[in-house]
């Protein structure tokens, strides 16, 4: 039986929303089919070395633009034309059940750039059930594409997801959101480049693997937090990675010796002015305005860390302040021309931007 709020019953409205006819003329095989034969060589969670060398980063670097959103998202996001309130609750959403299901950190990262890369090319009625099967659909993807189990779709849909989808109607959008990706899920995200980053600072001793693992956790928990906040849309995964390296190393931007060794402290293609400003960002928001942060607990020494990145993640996912920013002024610079540089906005927000 469908749910009473179940958009199944509107089948005229969900047929014109993803129009499978049109996925299947992309690829003749299901969803579950298609990602099963991609799984015969391996995913990014289970390749056992690491990016360790400078080709490898190049070779992110030369196609992380592919994976992200198209460059106008982030002023639609700002301007009102992409719904973030919806975007908001479909991410807190994909959070708490990502928790829920103990799922990898990177199965949440792909969930949420799936989300937004087809957001940023396929614009959705502005209720909540288009957002919502969306949501699912993303999660789906992301969960076949890292999790060694992944739940029936109907028991995927947990934790008041607002409306319940047959199974058929998620797989159709599943089928769609893979079409305007162009079959591009393995995407280039900020974890590829964590290991070589960290491995760059001078905190970081290869004669001290604990130091390595604390650095690499208190990265990845920084970077799922950037999913909440859209001015992180503006920056690339490497950007992204080498701001979440300095910081959970508690290291100040002025403080890397970026001229060091061959030209580049990460890498000659990391721009420094834009690692300063997400560096900047992650110490004003992820940092400094949310108190579930774990660098501001361990700061205060008063609380218990999360056992594990699943662990800061519902955190996260209850915390209010993650999902929208300080009620400080905002600054001048945040007020600046949309034809200035992405550098010279900081202090958008998902608040910014939400429908009164």
């Amino acid at each position: 039986m469908s749910h009473p709020h179940s958009p199944d019953h509107c089948a005229s409205a969900v047929n014109s929303l993803y129009c499978g006819e049109d996925a299947s003329e992309v690829v003749q095989q299901d969803a579950d089919t298609w990602i099963s034969s991609y799984h015969q060589s391996p995913s990014p969670s289970t390749i056992p070395s690491p990016p360790s060398d400078k080709n490898t980063i190049t070779k992110l670097i030369d196609s992380e633009s592919q994976f992200m959103p198209f460059p106008d998202y982030l002023h639609r996001c700002r301007h009102r034309s992409i719904d973030t309130t919806a975007r908001q609750d479909s991410i807190n959403w994909i959070l708490k059940v990502h928790a829920h299901y103990a799922f990898r950190p990177l199965t949440a990262l792909l969930s949420v750039n799936y989300f937004d890369r087809f957001l940023s090319s396929y614009s959705l009625p502005e209720n909540g059930w288009p957002y919502q099967i969306l949501s699912v659909a993303c999660l789906s993807l992301a969960a076949k594409m890292e999790e060694p189990d992944v739940p029936l779709l109907l028991d995927l849909q947990v934790l008041e997801p607002g409306f319940i989808f047959e199974p058929k109607n998620i797989q159709k959008m599943e089928l769609r959101v893979m079409a305007y990706l162009n079959w591009r899920l393995r995407s280039v995200t900020p974890f590829d480049y964590l290991d070589y980053f960290i491995s760059k600072l001078p905190s970081c001793s290869s004669t001290n693997p604990d130091n390595f693992s604390r650095l690499l956790k208190d990265s990845s928990d920084l970077i799922l937090n950037t999913t909440r906040v859209i001015d992180f849309l503006g920056f690339t995964p490497s950007t992204v990675a080498a701001a979440a390296a300095i910081s959970a190393a508690g290291k100040s931007y002025d403080t890397i010796p970026w001229e060091a060794g061959d030209g580049q402290f990460f890498h000659e293609r990391v721009n420094k002015e834009m690692v300063r400003s997400c560096h900047q960002l992650m110490e004003e928001y992820l940092i400094d305005t949310c108190p579930l942060s774990r660098h501001k607990v361990l700061a205060a020494e008063a609380s218990v860390e999360p056992a594990s990145p699943v662990g800061v993640l519902d955190a996260a996912a209850a915390c209010g302040s993650c999902d929208t920013r300080s009620e400080n002024p905002i600054s001048a610079s945040s007020q600046a021309p949309e034809t200035e540089p992405i550098v010279k906005r900081l202090r958008s927000s998902a608040s910014d931007v939400q429908e009164p």
